[in-house]
This record gives C-alpha cells, structure tokens and sequence, in this order.
C-alpha cells in the first residue's frame, strides 16, 4: 500500500499541473496574424475575445463568417476581439483570397499545431473558444456559431 500512495499523489499532481498548464497556455496565448501583428490574450484585458477556428472547404465556417463580421465591426472599438484561426489550408493565398471574398475584417490567423497547443484542440470546424474580459475561457462551442447566440454569451456574463 506504501507504494501505491506515493504513485497515485505523483498521478494526481500531473494531472493537476497538466490542466493548469492547458489553462495558462490559452491565457497567454502569442498569435500573429496573416498582417504580422501579433495578438495576445492579456493585450486584449477588458474585452470579449473570440478565438474562430474555422477552413475554407466548411459550409457552417462560411454560414458563420457574416455573423461574426457584424458583430465584430459593431464592437471592436468597445468590447470585443474577434481572431479567426484557418486550419486544413492548402497555402496562404487560398485563405487570404477567402478572406478577401468573405470581406472579413477580424484578423486571421495561419492555424496550426502550435495554434492548438496555446488555445486549445478540436477536430470540429468551426469551433469557438470565448474568453471573458478577465481572460478566462468562459465557453468552448463546437459547430455554428451566430451573431444572436454569442451576443447572449457576452450579456449574461458582464
């Protein structure tokens, strides 16, 4: 039994330093966008910031991106951060010409593995990951999201 205490706390701190690791990645998270500029969880202190994994080939992806456009052009200058993250892209120009057409006016992010390990997996597109004006993920949603359904997430936790 001696044996199996020590084995089982060892277990339990990984496991707890794992999730805390997980949780200071995504609130520290270094991303640079298709511009060069470079966004961070904490510059955005005080602001909704919604993280938008999404791919060019995704039928809800592009369901979504006028939603997301309304809403950040009605509250970027006030309340919110909206950064898009592109995975399964063929190359830079297929995204930026995406971009261009959908007239998406939120940063974008080339997604990758390092993308994911700062905020967070999902092999679901879209997927959403919302963090509230202190920094801390509030919400993941998996699947569509919309200008109404996050207008809700953002009023009921001010």
């Amino acid at each position: 039994m001696l044996l199996k205490k020590p084995f089982l706390l060892s277990f339990l701190l990984a496991i707890l330093l794992s999730m805390h690791a997980a949780v200071y990645a995504a609130s520290n998270f270094v991303l640079k966008d298709m511009s060069g500029k470079k966004h961070t969880l904490s510059q955005y202190k005080g602001k909704w910031v919604i993280v938008n994994y999404w791919a060019t080939w995704c039928p809800p992806c592009l369901e979504e991106v006028p939603d997301l456009v309304a809403l950040y052009d009605s509250r970027k200058n006030k309340d919110l951060m909206i950064i898009g993250a592109a995975f399964d892209y063929q190359n830079a120009k297929e995204v930026s010409d995406y971009v261009n057409d959908m007239l998406i006016s939120y940063p974008i992010v080339l997604g990758d593995d390092e993308t994911m390990k700062q905020i967070g997996f999902s092999d679901v597109l879209p997927t959403s990951y919302i963090f509230n004006p202190r920094g801390e993920l509030v919400k993941t949603k998996h699947g569509l999201v919309t200008k109404q359904y996050l207008e809700a997430i953002l009023a009921h936790e001010k």
